[in-house]
């Protein structure tokens, strides 16, 4: 609950920073508050706690039955035409009208089960809806931060991507003018500068479209976080602030608070206790109830007489052609089914683990294999960019070093990002809500 309201807290400080900023001001958004503001904003929370209220409104009126269930009631009957009744009186038949005009009945009725324990048992289930909600919301919970976690990572990709598309453009840009003026005093040909020229057009669309990458990278996670689409933010961070974790990897053997796993144990106790009450059919039911009536008959004056009885109902089941017995083998085929499907579950989410676990090692090796390439792909670069100033390499040389020096920085950070993301599906499946 504390750690709810800091982040209620915290989304309310970020759009009370939104709506008094300029409205061409974008809003600084780090990864962390990413995550406050979706956990706060986001309509599938939203959702998973209203789920958890309505499970605890129908808890609560599950637990009416065990009160008294108290009903006043009353009628009024006008006789418009009496009943007559025809009798032999010493041989001759005498008409007699039965009846009042006015006829008045009102009483107040309560009855109470004393022993019920199907009904007691229901109680259960309706606990145990309530603990599946909580669940089913912590799974959504868990859910959604791997999802912003995921879309957070692929905007600082996408991010590092442009910065390199446009150092790419301006390198190309700097050679053409460069190539420009060799050719203007002679010392390069004209091939040569036109090619300069196609390398430094040819790198323009790369950097627009690294940009649209870039937009779309933020939309989905502002969806995400569930505030509106049309707000600028500007993402806080780099790929290389993360590199540090990947020397953490430490193969998880836990399942336990998977929250798939975790809902099959639930649904098992439910499925438990949908057998005891069904089981408890056979118990004998016993309920109390108590009523208290005012009656009043007459034509131009009314007598009243109150009436009051109390009662006991006994219910013993007898028979009621199997149905009871059937029902209790059904729900034993279900545990039986549902066993099978948590076993078979359980097994996928391991192979599940494995495999993020064997991506994040495969993302550490490549990372290691493409550091030592920077270095050595940047020293290459900077060579051949000094040997072409001076005439000893020609431009596809130059564009070669270049080339490969983009591919091992970008290896770099597409080995950052699949780790991070396979790490935020990891704890995800592991239950993690951090």
């Amino acid at each position: 609950m504390n750690r709810l309201k800091l982040c209620i807290l915290s989304a309310a400080a970020i759009f009370a920073g939104m709506t008094t900023a300029p409205a061409q001001q974008s809003v600084q958004m780090t990864l962390d508050q990413a995550i406050e503001v979706a956990l706060s904003e986001s309509n599938t929370i939203k959702i998973a706690d209203m789920t958890i209220e309505k499970s605890g409104y129908a808890q609560k009126g599950s637990y009416a039955s065990l009160y008294p269930n108290i009903s006043a009631s009353g009628s009024y009957q006008r006789t418009l035409k009496k009943q007559v009744m025809v009798m032999d009186m010493g041989g001759e038949p005498m008409e007699i009208k039965v009846g009042r005009d006015n006829n008045i009945n009102a009483g107040v009725n309560a009855s109470l089960p004393l022993i019920n324990a199907q009904l007691w048992q229901s109680l259960k289930l309706s606990a145990l809806d309530v603990e599946l909600a909580v669940e089913q919301a912590r799974s959504s919970k868990v859910s959604l931060i791997s999802q912003v976690k995921q879309a957070f990572y692929g905007v600082l990709l996408a991010q590092e991507s442009l910065e390199l598309m446009q150092q790419i453009y301006d390198n190309a840009d700097k050679n053409y003018e460069r190539t420009l003026q060799r050719y203007n005093v002679g010392k390069a040909s004209e091939q040569e500068m036109l090619r300069a020229k196609v390398n430094m057009m040819n790198a323009e669309p790369s950097v627009s479209s690294a940009e649209n990458i870039v937009s779309l990278s933020k939309w989905q996670l502002k969806a995400l976080m569930g505030i509106n689409l049309d707000t600028e933010i500007e993402v806080i961070g780099k790929l290389d602030e993360y590199v540090p974790e990947l020397l953490l990897i430490d193969t998880p053997t836990d399942l336990n608070q998977n929250s798939t796993l975790q809902q099959f144990g639930i649904q098992l106790k439910q499925l438990d206790a949908t057998l005891k009450m069904q089981k408890f059919q056979y118990i004998p039911t016993l309920a109390a109830s108590i009523g208290y009536n005012y009656m009043a008959m007459g034509d131009s004056e009314l007598s009243w007489h109150p009436t009051s009885t109390a009662s006991l109902s006994l219910n013993i089941p007898i028979f009621d052609g199997f149905s009871k017995r059937f029902n209790i083998k059904q729900t034993r085929k279900t545990i039986d089914m549902l066993n099978l499907q948590k076993e078979d579950t359980e097994r996928n989410l391991r192979i599940a683990m494995k495999t993020y676990t064997d991506q994040m090692e495969l993302c550490l090796k490549n990372f290691d294999a493409a550091k030592n390439t920077v270095d050595l792909a940047s020293k290459s670069y900077q060579i051949t960019e000094k040997m072409y100033e001076v005439g000893k390499v020609t431009l596809v040389e130059l564009n070669d070093a270049q080339l490969a020096l983009t591919q091992s920085q970008l290896t770099i950070y597409q080995a950052i990002h699949d780790y991070m993301v396979a790490k935020a599906s990891l704890d995800e499946l592991l239950g993690n809500e951090e």
